[in-house]
């Protein structure tokens, strides 16, 4: 006897459901983005020690077990909610870079300081949480921090020259000089919100940029005085 194509055809698998237009994927994406967003919201309201799991997953309406499907704990939300930020940072200033390629160092520097500042001050909440929260939450953290002023003293480094360094030991002083360079930046920059935070007359984005503008442009006459490029 021989079986029908019908009998020998394997059952299909059950369709996928969807809820509100969103299949299952979709649905974990926008419950991690949502507790990335409360995340946000409550470490610049309450500070990253101020606010627990618990929190987070009220103001994301997503539940406990929605949140450790995503992160681990709430040092894991902070990293990936840090990765996120630094993302949209290097991707603007990167654009703001290339855009700017043709002209000399004083020119280009303009645009990417300025993408720079708006792509953290433009959200304050942003600023408080990268620059305001950072310091001191974990050794894990601090990696990231330090990994992160690595690529921008880098980033900095090829944008002054756009030239590679001539051996090992120019190149290790020019490193030197561009990481000590964010490090200032950085620090302008923390400096900036805590005169919001204390209360004293708040400066706008464009006076943070006109500081760091001025900063950055003083560090690279220096810079030329001892390299000569």
């Amino acid at each position: 006897m021989t079986r029908s194509k019908s009998a020998a055809r394997p059952a299909e698998g059950p369709a996928r459901r969807r809820i509100r237009g969103l299949d299952a994927e979709q649905r974990s994406a926008q419950r991690r983005s949502q507790l990335l967003d409360a995340a946000t919201e409550l470490f610049a309201e309450h500070s990253y020690s101020g606010t627990s799991i618990e929190q987070i997953c009220q103001r994301a309406y997503v539940g406990t077990k929605g949140f450790y499907d995503h992160f681990d704990s709430k040092e894991a939300c902070y990293i990936a909610l840090l990765e996120q930020v630094t993302a949209q940072i290097q991707q603007r200033v990167s654009a703001a870079a290339a855009a700017a390629a043709e002209l000399d160092w004083p020119g280009r520097a303009a645009p990417v300081i300025e993408a720079f500042v708006h792509a953290i001050a433009d959200d304050p909440r942003l600023a408080k949480v990268t620059f305001g929260e950072a310091g001191g939450i974990s050794p894990a953290v601090e990696r990231l921090r330090r990994s992160n002023r690595r690529w921008s003293a880098g980033f900095l480094d090829r944008v002054w020259s756009g030239e590679p360094a001539s051996g090992a030991g120019e190149q290790r002083a020019r490193l030197a000089l561009a990481l000590a360079t964010i490090g200032g930046m950085f620090e302008l920059v923390a400096d900036w919100l805590h005169h919001h935070d204390d209360g004293g007359a708040p400066d706008g984005v464009d006076t943070l940029v006109e500081d760091l503008n001025r900063f950055v442009l003083v560090v690279y006459s220096g810079r030329e005085t001892i390299t000569g490029q």
